[in-house]
């Protein structure tokens, strides 16, 4: 099997190589970049898989890089990771909403961020399947059904919709304007309450299952779906 390729971006060359250092060792492909210019050009050429940006950098803020990347169509898939000494979560909820899909803190354990970057690739990769399971849950992309234990669970269309993007994009804060432009429509004009009002209807259908506490709120950033500590 084809090794992932993963592109560190982080100036502190200590800890850049000793990131690389460990990549390595787990039986990642790595790059490394110092700055935004470098990663930059290494996005191009190299393709990677799965991007850890460190959030300080010399020329542009690496949060100011990601969000550049998820709004270009060339990269707008690519996984990220931001690597940051910033633990307070307001900080985090910023990152998140930047289009990263996981944080870690420094000073930070090998192995944490090794598994962090398994799990988020996972997710990348369950993206593209046809049933994707996430707790009691199966969703059936193919059939537009939402499963658990076998027995499916009834949801409207916009529920369905809203469980989807939200269970694609695990772990990752929407604010309601976002929710309402990927899933509503961009060109869609609804009050932000109204994202609300589906939430409360997919959490009671889920409900049976127990998986409502899966579609969680962040107080004053948005809503995500997690099954971490449920």
């Amino acid at each position: 099997m084809t090794a992932h390729k993963i592109l560190i971006v982080e100036d502190e060359q200590a800890i850049r190589e000793m990131t690389a250092f460990h990549l390595s060792r787990a039986g990642f492909e790595v790059f490394e970049a110092e700055d935004c210019r470098e990663a930059r050009a290494l996005l191009a050429d190299k393709r990677p898989d799965l991007a850890i940006i460190d959030w300080m950098l010399p020329d542009t803020s690496g949060l100011e890089l990601t969000r550049d990347l998820k709004r270009d169509k060339n990269f707008e898939d690519l996984a990220i990771i931001m690597l940051t000494a910033r633990a307070e979560e307001r900080d985090m909820v910023s990152g998140l909403e930047g289009g990263a899909d996981d944080y870690v803190t420094k000073p930070f354990s090998p192995r944490e961020l090794v598994a962090r970057i398994h799990a988020v690739l996972r997710r990348a990769s369950a993206s593209g399947e046809d049933v994707i399971s996430a707790g009691v849950l199966e969703l059936d992309t193919a059939g537009h059904r939402v499963l658990s234990g076998g027995t499916e669970i009834k949801l409207g269309p916009t529920e369905y919709r809203l469980l989807e993007f939200l269970l694609t994009h695990a772990e990752r804060v929407y604010s309601r304007a976002q929710l309402l432009d990927r899933v509503w429509g961009a060109n869609v004009y609804v009050e932000e309450r109204t994202v609300d009002v589906h939430v409360r209807r997919l959490r009671k259908a889920l409900s049976d299952v127990g998986a409502d506490k899966y579609i969680q709120t962040v107080r004053g950033a948005g809503y995500r779906f997690s099954i971490r500590d449920v």
